[in-house]
């Protein structure tokens, strides 16, 4: 047996499961969008109009994650729709989650719908790994009402790996015995972190196992796809030393990003948007006690063609305003006049314990009470909800006042408006 016994548990189908046990679990629903070609929506009046997930059935009308609602339609005209729900994602992932640390207290989310499991001095309980996992998949199922794939392995890379072959409401293994007759045999682009520039670098040198990779001349990987090709070999041949971590390790960088309903061609509309992505970020900065040394700007027009722009700010900070300020003017030294589609504001470089702000001579504004002012903000919508202080300038407004991230009519869905069946 190996010293390590690795969880990968990845829920079927994620927001359209959740969905549809929603809707038969409390909202009384009689169809299983599970058992319909369905799917999970954008809203196209918001731009926002890709699929998001889809059914089995839907699977088979050639839909897929990503592409445009427009798209889907066409190759099943009768796909039934349906909106997304991050509030629902979030408990329903929390309700997973909690499932997982039954077996073991080391549990590492990797996304909101997978997660990692560190069995090692646990699984023997519930019997053998296989029993184990089969136990996990019960409990969720028999609790929970959705489905997961389970791969199991001595490491995440190959566990994640096994949790992707047959789907759903599988588990599989794939140990490093395994390796030759499971893993090598399949398409070089279905190795893990092998994206679609990698994949096509790597059949232009011929290589399309993950097996030819594996035996591949490591000079040659290097040469042509550097530090991530060794990366990429050393997954082919099943070698992952990354351990599983409960804790996550701190942010490297922060930042948001948003669509707009409508495209920007005045800077008054550019800097109210700034302006609210200045707000979550910014937020966010505070309340993990870090500051922002370096920021950036990203602008995708109406093209989508883009563009990006940034500055070492004078002084660490996460002062709201002087955030926005700096990102509308680094928004003003860009912007080549065309329409304005998709706006971001990133924080590449953070200070922690970042020393006290140099005192001016004739200081531009009262640092220390904008300071108090962003804490006090953060405290009352922390207390009675994001839209319990707003400002005046985003009155009679259409951009959201904390814009970026989970948009405000993907959070929840009005059912009452909705013709369930």
């Amino acid at each position: 047996m190996f010293d390590k016994i690795i969880f990968h548990v990845d829920v079927n189908s994620a927001f359209l499961s959740w969905e549809a046990v929603h809707r038969i679990t409390h909202l009384k629903g009689t169809v299983d969008l599970r058992e319909i070609p369905s799917a999970i929506g954008g809203d196209i009046s918001q731009r926002h109009g890709i699929i998001l997930a889809k059914s089995l059935p839907a699977k088979k009308y050639g839909i897929h994650t990503g592409e445009s609602i427009p798209e889907a339609l066409q190759k099943c005209p009768g796909l039934f729709l349906a909106p997304p729900n991050y509030g629902l994602y979030e408990k329903s992932s929390r309700a997973f989650l909690n499932i997982l640390r039954e077996y073991s207290p080391c549990v590492e989310p990797f996304s909101i719908d997978e997660a990692y499991v560190d069995v090692s001095e646990t699984a023997a309980l519930y019997g053998t790994p296989e029993e184990a996992a089969q136990s996990v998949s019960r409990q969720i199922r028999e609790t929970l009402g959705f489905t997961v794939n389970i791969g199991i392995s001595s490491n995440k890379l190959l566990a994640k790996m096994a949790s992707d072959f047959q789907k759903p409401d599988r588990v599989h293994t794939l140990f490093p015995g395994d390796i030759p007759h499971k893993l090598w045999p399949l398409p070089v682009s279905d190795l893990f972190f092998v994206g679609r520039a990698s994949a096509r670098k790597l059949l232009n040198l011929g290589i399309r196992t993950i097996g030819d990779l594996a035996h591949a001349d490591p000079s040659l990987i290097r040469f042509h796809l550097k530090k991530h090709g060794e990366v990429l070999q050393a997954f082919a041949n099943g070698i992952d030393l990354s351990p599983v971590t409960a804790v996550p390790p701190p942010n490297k960088g922060y930042g948001n990003s948003t669509t707009t309903p409508f495209d920007i061609t005045r800077p008054s509309d550019a800097s109210l948007v700034l302006l609210g992505l200045a707000e979550t970020v910014s937020a966010r900065l505070r309340a993990d006690q870090v500051k922002a040394e370096v920021l950036s700007v990203s602008i995708k027009y109406s093209d989508f063609s883009c563009h990006s722009h940034q500055c070492i700010l004078p002084e660490a900070t996460d002062i709201t305003i002087e955030l926005a300020r700096t990102a509308f003017r680094l928004f003003q030294e860009s912007w080549n006049g065309r329409p304005v589609r998709h706006l971001g504001i990133h924080i590449t470089r953070i200070a922690t314990g970042a020393p006290a702000r140099q005192l001016e001579l004739f200081p531009s504004a009262d640092y220390e009470k904008l300071e108090q002012m962003d804490q006090t903000v953060d405290i009352i919508r922390k207390r009675f909800g994001n839209d319990a202080v707003k400002r005046a300038v985003f009155l009679k407004t259409p951009v959201d006042h904390r814009s970026g991230g989970i948009s405000r009519e993907k959070r929840s869905v009005d059912y009452e408006r909705l013709n369930l069946k």
